[in-house]
């Protein structure tokens, strides 16, 4: 186990593009940090500058207290799983996963010992001898994984290693590695652009957009205490909705329905008179029908998609739309016209202009 500092780390390319802006982060020692984002935002670039696979512009690494922003790879003693498998088709799995310690020159009965206990963990002991074209995607996932942890390196570093597993593979393989990093104890960073991935194995969540850290913290935190609308919006499935207003009369506008900002912000709401926010809230957390201290709102049903566990319901109150989750026994039908509420607690308010909170769950923030 390692515990990892990157301060004000920089990425600039040759071509002056500035992919990592003013990265900092200390990691703990096995503690399991997720990068989270969409395409290009700088997570993977942030994590090819951990491995030492590509050159920091500015800043300092350090693991265990020691700047590491100049050794190799190999030297930081880091293990990689990447996107792709990276297997050797001519190689079987024993061979795969033996490969850097053979590498390494360790003895045969030692690499044996360690293989098979290796295998064990990863339930990979039947396929031993099968080569990784007999495999299926989440088998060779989990002997990319094998090769990794089989090293006994205090980081892990794992790039989008289940973007290429079907929908029921991905469920399984983000138990398994729940698993692995219970077993291992290592120090893990992980890689991701799907925020259920991180919701369900980081202990500490590092949001990113545009190569900026927008927010870093438990996957609670992220979910219930949002800084900005980025954050609010990519966590969460479906995401928050959010309807964009001007405050008049103390009021925002959601359709014809008028929603009073007085108990939410008291005095304060006349600071926002004539100047647009944003009124967000998660589609799980309204109620159909009229409830006490919430926001009563009539709209119309556009659609319904159902879910099985749950029904999304896609609303429209004149010319806001709205996704609503609910219980798929109260699916709504399609055309008609219903009333849903809106928990004051569960509501979240912007800045339209910075984007940047002002009210979360009924605590008042400086914006």
């Amino acid at each position: 186990m390692a515990t990892l500092e990157l301060k004000n780390i920089n990425k600039i390319y040759p071509n002056g593009f500035h992919a990592v802006h003013d990265f900092n982060l200390t990691i703990d020692k096995g503690e399991f940090i997720v990068f989270v984002g969409p395409s290009g935002c700088g997570k993977s670039t942030t994590l090819r500058m951990i491995a030492g696979l590509e050159e920091i512009s500015s800043g300092d690494f350090l693991i265990d207290g020691n700047r590491v922003n100049e050794l190799g790879p190999r030297e930081r003693e880091v293990a990689m799983v990447f996107q792709s498998y990276a297997l050797y088709p001519q190689m079987t799995v024993y061979d795969n996963i033996a490969f850097g310690l053979t590498l390494q020159g360790v003895d045969d009965d030692v690499i044996e010992e360690r293989v098979l206990k290796t295998a064990k963990i990863l339930g990979l002991t039947d396929y031993l001898d099968r080569l990784p074209r007999a495999l299926s995607g989440g088998q060779r996932q989990r002997v990319a994984i094998g090769r990794s942890i089989i090293r006994k390196v205090g980081i892990f570093l794992m790039d989008e290693p289940l973007s290429n597993l079907d929908a029921k593979q991905r469920v399984t393989m983000r138990a398994e590695i729940a698993q692995i990093h219970r077993e291992t104890g290592a120090t893990t960073i992980y890689v991701t652009h799907d925020q259920t991935e991180a919701m369900t194995l980081a202990d500490r969540i590092v949001v990113m957009k545009d190569g900026y850290v927008q927010q870093i913290g438990t996957p609670k935190e992220l979910y219930f205490d949002p800084v900005n609308v980025f954050v609010a919006g990519f966590i969460g499935e479906p995401p928050m909705n959010f309807i964009r207003s001007v405050v008049t009369g103390g009021k925002v506008s959601f359709g014809e329905n008028q929603l009073d900002l007085a108990p939410l912000l008291g005095d304060k709401a006349a600071a926002y008179e004539g100047k647009k926010i944003v009124f967000g809230f998660r589609p799980e957390a309204i109620v159909l029908g009229a409830a006490e201290d919430s926001y009563h709102v009539t709209c119309s049903v556009e659609l319904t998609e159902m879910l099985g566990d749950n029904t999304n319901v896609y609303v429209v109150a004149g010319e806001d739309r709205a996704i609503l989750k609910v219980n798929p026994y109260d699916t709504p039908e399609t055309d008609s016209t219903i009333t849903f509420s809106i928990p004051r607690k569960s509501v979240y308010l912007f800045d339209d202009e910075t984007e940047m909170v002002i009210q979360q769950q009924n605590a008042v923030l400086n914006a």
